[in-house]
């Protein structure tokens, strides 16, 4: 009996050590579990900035996950290199008691290249946590220290990791040992959570509690421009053994140059030959600029590169002339000291690139802004911007991955803020005319020209490069609307000069219209019915963005059967609002035997208060319901 409760004693110790209380997920607050995927228990660093060559970061992360869909934020991971070393790292899963299922330690972590197979070399690499859950909800206990003598970099914080994840616990601490190593931090969106700041001689601390999950609602703003958070960034930093000091944009600009830049333009005798072979006779700067860029295109791929002063210095010209290929910063410089030899000034610029346009902050001058170099040509008063990076856009055109944002110039004597190329509303447009023919057996044959300019280019002009198959399921999926579609023929012309994309589509198909009697209805807009509708949320939180405007003006000639008359043509619509504008028009020629319809549809950039959403979609609802209106034919 002695033995027996000796037993038990000790089976249940084991299992109230082996039991976290804290992470059953029977007793989280149920206001978190709303709309969420996951559940972050609590997320802490603490950054211990111990002088300005060493630096510690500790990290504990707890995520309660309660689906599928909510594996994507267990984020037990961390990123390492040459210069940054992992001291620990560990992780515990909990089922929804408590009770521990299982623990890893650092050999039961995955080590792969951080980077993927479009890197042709990289000492960056990250280990990872490879576990899949039997059973929902799990919870996630990780934990990881890395230690590095690079300050130039401290990692931003987060109150919330995005949509459909809320928050219980979230803490923040900056140590630092002397005021010369004290960050300076900048607050963003911290109205409307828990939040508490404490700070002290040597140390800054944020704990925020309770932050409800938020749910993704088209047409609204990047979550990162409201989601809350704290950015922090280095005054004096070593960087790969560069020190720094930055107050300015300007101070980056000529760190940037000074430990980057300069001295990496050099090229071989032979390459020198080759520039000036080929603007023989050209005397014009812009002229020389796009025949060095063709150039570039022809000769050069793009591959990554994470290597150099931590990844942020280009390799030499000379290296990327000899293996021909290089990354955003190896092609980007390469085409600097081409561009330098045909005497051509141009300026290396840091960017933050994708769709959302991300500007850089002029009172928050960040050493590790942006992702992305591109190439800025003064030239009378103007700059020219290339990417470098792209084989198959025109020279000055650089579409909407790095348009209409604020950038950094990096110049030998500094760095200077300036706005890309913005194409702005009317500027995205597109030109459609289309002639087609419809029979008595609801067969139509049309002949469709498409003009394409701004963002309207961007999306257009790629299909150029598409097989026949895919060429043809694009249209047939951008005309799903039509039956049984036969493309014909279908030929581009890229006007590179003037950035205008041009598609001659001969098509055909039966069963366009719907036949009743002696009667034929057809939808008028064959090929731009604009059937998009923004989604309805019944208590709207986000503000409404539109992020770039278009303009689509269409002109139809239609021609009916000869046997039949006009019954019944839709109304003329004509709406103006702070939205933009649509305008449509019918008229019969040809002893009405043909009409020719007319539409033009303004969509204008802009933000606005989510109380003017459901205005917005109304005014979406009524372009869609005319685009689909139809006209009766009669028999005569």
């Amino acid at each position: 009996m002695r033995l027996f409760a000796l037993l038990a004693v000790l089976f249940f110790s084991q299992s109230v050590l082996s039991q976290n209380l804290e992470y059953q997920s029977l007793l989280i607050d149920q206001t978190l579990k709303d709309d969420a995927n996951a559940i972050v228990r609590l997320d802490e660093i603490n950054i211990h900035l111990n002088s300005i060559k060493d630096m510690i970061v500790s990290k504990k992360r707890v995520v309660t996950v309660l689906n599928k869909l909510g594996d994507d934020f267990v984020h037990a991971r961390e990123w390492y290199n040459n210069s940054v070393k992992i001291s620990n790292i560990q992780a515990i899963i909990y089922d929804q008691l408590g009770n521990e299922l299982e623990k890893f330690k650092q050999k039961d972590f995955k080590d792969v290249s951080a980077v993927g197979g479009g890197t042709l070399y990289s000492d960056s690499r990250v280990l990872y946590l490879e576990y899949t859950p039997i059973t929902y909800p799990y919870t996630v206990e990780f934990i990881v220290e890395t230690k590095t003598q690079n300050t130039g970099y401290i990692p931003s914080w987060y109150f919330l990791d995005g949509y459909l994840i809320s928050t219980e616990k979230s803490s923040y601490s900056i140590n630092y040992s002397s005021p010369e190593l004290k960050p300076i931090l900048k607050e963003k969106n911290l109205e409307n959570i828990n939040v508490k700041k404490t700070e002290t001689t040597n140390s800054i601390t944020y704990k925020a509690s309770n932050i409800p999950a938020i749910k993704y609602e088209s047409l609204g703003p990047s979550f990162n421009n409201f989601a809350p958070r704290v950015v922090p960034r280095m005054v004096n930093f070593n960087y790969e053994g560069y020190l720094g000091k930055v107050n300015s944009w300007n101070d980056i600009g000529l760190w940037m140059y000074s430990n980057l830049i300069q001295g990496q333009d050099n090229l071989t005798e032979s390459t020198k030959s080759k520039v000036h072979s080929l603007i023989a006779n050209v005397t014009d700067d812009l002229e020389k600029a796009k025949i060095i860029y063709k150039y570039v295109q022809d000769n050069t791929r793009y591959i990554s590169v994470q290597v150099g002063i931590g990844g942020l210095q280009p390799i030499s010209a000379i290296e990327v002339d000899r293996v021909k290929y290089g990354d955003c910063k190896g092609l980007s410089n390469y085409t600097k000291a081409l561009l330098k030899e045909a005497g051509v000034t141009s300026y290396y610029t840091h960017v933050e690139a994708g769709n959302d346009k991300v500007s850089f902050e002029s009172d928050f001058p960040d050493l590790w802004a942006g992702n992305h170099v591109i190439l800025a040509i003064p030239y009378k008063d103007k700059l020219y911007w290339i990417d470098c990076t792209s084989q198959i856009h025109p020279f000055g055109f650089i579409g909407d991955f790095t348009d209409g944002r604020q950038a950094l110039l990096i110049k030998p004597d500094g760095g200077e803020l300036v706005t890309t190329t913005s194409y702005i509303d009317e500027q995205n447009f597109q030109k459609l005319n289309a002639t087609y023919s419809l029979s008595e057996d609801n067969t139509i044959e049309a002949n469709i020209v498409i003009k394409t300019k701004g963002i309207q280019y961007d999306n257009h002009f790629p299909i150029q490069d598409d097989s026949e198959d895919d060429i043809i399921k694009h249209y047939k999926e951008n005309w799903s609307g039509i039956n049984n579609l036969n493309i014909k023929e279908y030929n581009f012309e890229n006007d590179f000069e003037n950035v205008e994309f041009t598609e001659n589509i001969s098509v055909s198909a039966t069963n366009y219209g719907t036949k009743s009697g002696e009667r034929i209805l057809f939808t008028v807009n064959a090929f731009n019915n604009n059937d998009y509708l923004p989604k309805r949320y019944r208590n709207r939180k986000l503000p409404l963005e539109i992020q770039r405007g278009f303009l689509d003006e269409d002109e139809l000639l239609i021609n009916i059967p000869e046997d039949y008359k006009v019954e019944a043509l839709p109304n003329a619509k004509e709406i103006e609002n702070e939205y933009g504008s649509y305008i449509t028009s019918f008229e019969k020629i040809n002893e009405e035997k043909s009409i020719i319809y007319k539409r033009k549809l303004f969509i204008r950039e802009g933000s606005y208060p989510k109380e003017k959403y459901d205005d917005y979609r109304n005014f979406r609802k009524e372009v869609s319901n005319s685009d689909n209106s139809k006209i009766v034919l009669i028999k005569k």
